[in-house]
């Protein structure tokens, strides 16, 4: 089996979360905060992704809904639907989950390659799959789910604080 380059993401801390039905995680390194779901400024003619801007703490961030981006789920709001805060590549972003359900260790055991699936489809994002008992969770890099035309975005879209 061949070792992935983020091997040191791979075993480690991650930040559990669902989009619809199904689990994922993110190595909590990418993560700066968990906020509360709240109310964003929509950009015109964004991406349908792009739910648009918000003020946190006299910083204007970029916020992209998750479920959207990755096609998994009905964006739906819920008491349990959160914006998670990250840090890419030195930028502030929002993505909205359904629920964030815990901070969990994997151990490299229960880590698994991603499964060989048609290429077609993109999914470069996801370094492996961990499993505890019956569970499955999809370990993805959130710096590979948001593309280059995103981070574009982003910049575009969020002016600097004063």
């Amino acid at each position: 089996m061949k070792e992935h380059a983020n091997n040191q993401e791979s075993a480690g801390r991650f930040l559990c979360f669902s989009l619809g039905k199904e689990k994922f995680a993110m190595p909590l390194l990418q993560v700066k905060e968990v906020i509360a779901n709240t109310e964003t400024t929509t950009v015109p003619q964004a991406a349908a992704h792009f739910r648009g801007i918000m003020n946190l703490r006299g910083q204007v961030i970029s916020v992209i809904d998750l479920r959207v981006k990755l096609k998994a789920g009905k964006p739906e709001t819920t008491p349990e639907t959160t914006i998670v805060i990250l840090d890419v590549n030195g930028l502030s972003l929002g993505v909205v989950v359904d629920s964030v359900s815990s901070v969990t260790t994997f151990e490299q055991s229960a880590i698994s390659e991603p499964p060989v699936h048609d290429s077609s489809v993109k999914t470069d994002y996801i370094f492996g799959v961990a499993r505890q008992g019956k569970d499955l969770t999809l370990l993805i890099d959130l710096k590979k789910v948001l593309n280059t035309d995103d981070l574009k975005t982003m910049k575009a879209q969020a002016p600097k604080a004063a």
